[in-house]
């Protein structure tokens, strides 16, 4: 398949070293052609364009010829691309949302008639959290009669005395200054930012932490695809903290705009690895858990799934100069590509994709040194304990 990227930053340029070795001819676009090739590598043949995601024309001339669009740019770009890649005719893949049309439904979904009248697949959502968080949901609740709540825990800890981006600082601000969504009696609705804290147990080493609300996509979607009455996201960790520190501080807006001092630009792989030596940047950690309570044969349960990926230690081990984040997202969009539902035809978020798809991505995800691990509790009738 012809694959263009647009967006090589951390997992951009990562996503496209891994298309190229699983046979796809790819190329990439990104409005900094030079920054772009130093997140490739020098060795890397992979031909850089220059594209600005904020130009549609900009990116239909990048990646004419295409088969699929991945969009890796900031989310805030989604909409143009979508567009892009319906002007060229072909099928689209993207990493989030940025729910500017309806805080409570992505904006991708909107443009599945359009989809659907070319034929055309666009996969939304496609990379860890959300992406690999919407599988693991969908596939507890097959397991139950009914779903009662599902609630996404991450933890997200970079050990660093200045603040590190290990994903884009857009991306990353727009996600700290957004209002949570929760779906609460089957109504969505705000949550408080950094509000209702609760002490999460996630397994070893990590182990309990408290954890707040985020703004996190799976809530613009899951509820749309499953009968439910419950669902929130909440994210642990020194990532967390620092930035709702910088709230209390008044730091935290939408008016500050966003802060360089804050939101460092992206590292390269080598700006990585000299943080690395230098003492800076010492170690990252990223996990995932999804709890889905419901009934199986009128009996509650809770079905607990929790991801752990490779720590920045463990990936440099492996000679590889990439966070845990980029590392997850980028491996997961692949494996979403590696099995792409080129026949269907319309928008779909991870969770609305065939059975044995999401099967298959599940299957091949635990090959990526990713420990996914299951429980399955019983419950009470009255299970309201705060630590989990």
């Amino acid at each position: 398949m012809r694959i263009f990227v647009l967006g090589v930053g951390q997992a951009g340029s990562l996503l496209a070293q891994l298309l190229a070795r699983q046979g796809h001819t790819v190329w990439c676009g990104d409005r900094n052609v030079e920054r772009a090739r130093r997140f490739l590598g020098k060795k890397s043949s992979i031909e850089v364009r220059e594209a600005n995601a904020r130009s549609l024309w900009s990116i239909v001339r990048a990646a004419r010829g295409c088969h699929l669009l991945v969009n890796a740019s900031p989310a805030v770009f989604n909409e143009i691309v979508l567009r892009a890649a319906l002007r060229l005719g072909v099928h689209y893949l993207d990493l989030n949302s940025h729910l500017t049309r309806n805080p409570f439904k992505a904006e991708q979904l909107r443009y599945s008639k359009r989809f659907l009248a070319k034929g055309r697949t666009a996969l939304i959502n496609a990379g860890v959290a959300p992406g690999l968080t919407n599988l693991l949901a969908v596939r507890a609740a097959e397991l139950l009669d009914s779903v009662e709540s599902i609630h996404v825990r991450l933890y997200e800890s970079t050990e660093s005395e200045d603040p590190v981006s290990t994903w884009s600082p857009e991306s990353a601000f727009d996600e700290a200054i957004s209002s949570p969504r929760v779906y609460r009696d089957k109504h969505f609705k705000m949550g408080k930012r950094f509000g209702e804290r609760e002490i999460f147990r996630f397994p070893p080493p990590i182990g309990p932490t408290p954890v707040f609300l985020a703004a996190q996509d799976e809530v613009a979607t899951l509820p749309y695809y499953l009968p439910l009455r419950d669902m929130d996201a909440k994210i642990g960790g020194n990532d967390i903290d620092r930035l709702r520190r910088w709230y209390r501080q008044g730091k935290l807006s939408k008016s500050r705009g966003l802060a360089a001092k804050r939101f460092p630009k992206t590292p390269t792989p080598r700006m990585v690895a000299r943080l690395i030596r230098r003492g800076i940047l010492e170690n990252a950690r990223f996990a995932a858990a999804v709890l889905v309570r419901g009934l199986r044969k009128d009996e509650p349960l809770l079905i607990r799934w929790d991801a752990a990926f490779p720590t920045l230690y463990q990936l440099r081990l492996r000679g590889m100069h990439s966070t845990p984040i980029g590392y997850a997202t980028a491996y997961l969009a692949a494996l979403f590509i590696k099995h792409f539902p080129r026949k269907l035809a319309g928008v779909f978020p991870p969770e609305a994709l065939p059975l044995e798809t999401r099967r298959a991505i599940l299957a091949a995800a635990r090959l990526l040194s990713i420990r996914i691990t299951l429980k399955i509790s019983p419950l009470k009738k009255s299970d309201d304990d705060d630590e989990i």
